[in-house]
């Protein structure tokens, strides 16, 4: 499982060097060296081992290709992703079309969502954290959870 927070940085070529941690997860639970990053809102990255991205590629498969959600997730992961492997140095290339998107500059956090790692551009995650409080409906949700 891929979990925690490890602060990063995006170099000047758009690339990510996955954090160790991280890295020693996904060599050691998936094996291979192939990944999809993409995004659904353009905001951040999200970094998918290929197995893991192939089982959401099957789930969307089993729907009516008219459905427009679908077909809006699709869109939307297509225009921001690309399929890439990690260079001899651990590093993976943003997509420019995303790094734009999400500010991928400089500092980043990169935090384990247990099947795949979100990147964010770390200015953009507090935001997010601050505009976003976990509410009395989240708490009910996580309840209902068991968490």
């Amino acid at each position: 499982m891929l979990r925690g927070n490890y602060p990063a940085r995006i170099d000047e070529k758009g690339r990510l060097k996955v954090p160790t941690p991280f890295k020693q997860e996904l060599e050691e639970t998936y094996g291979g060296n192939s990944f999809c990053i993409t995004s659904h809102d353009g905001q951040h990255v999200r970094i998918y081992p290929f197995e893991e991205w192939t089982k959401i590629e099957e789930k969307l498969a089993r729907n009516a290709s008219f459905n427009k959600t679908r077909r809006k997730f699709l869109d939307r992961a297509n225009y921001f992703g690309q399929i890439v492997e990690w260079d001899k140095q651990g590093r993976v290339l943003i997509p420019a079309v995303l790094r734009e998107a999400a500010g991928m500059k400089g500092e980043v956090a990169v935090l384990g969502q247990l099947t795949y790692l979100a990147v964010w551009n770390n200015e953009r995650f507090l935001e997010e954290i601050r505009n976003n409080p976990i509410t009395e409906e989240d708490e009910r949700i996580l309840d209902e959870l068991g968490i």
